[in-house]
């Protein structure tokens, strides 16, 4: 199994961890959720995230990280739901995105 195909499986498996742990809030707790989510996330930028498109992965970040820290006020039913789902996609990508700035850190230290 290449690096490639290990970095698409674990960006695909965080993504469904991310949505299943937020419909599954207050129901039933995945043990060490948050965890899982972050190792795939560190997997995912060290395979995934390129230096060619990590500058747009770190724009897009951004703007992720400010949403995730506003209240989601959609649905009064589902609000629980997609904020527990958001906050979860928010550490398994945030964890992508430190290891890419910390990659671009040092590319551009190089210079």
């Amino acid at each position: 199994m290449s690096l490639d195909l290990v970095g698409k499986w674990a960006f695909l498996i965080g993504l469904v961890i991310a949505i299943l742990a937020g419909l599954l809030q207050g129901v039933y707790t995945i043990p060490y959720a948050v965890l899982i989510l972050v190792v795939l996330g560190l997997i995912v930028g060290f395979l995934n995230i390129t230096t060619k498109n990590s500058e747009k992965f770190l724009i897009a970040n951004i703007a992720l990280m400010a949403v995730g820290t506003m209240t989601v006020i959609a649905i009064p039913s589902l609000d629980i739901y997609l904020a527990a789902m958001l906050s979860n996609f928010v550490a398994f990508v945030g964890a992508a995105a430190f290891v890419v700035s910390i990659k671009a850190i040092l590319e551009a230290a190089k210079k």
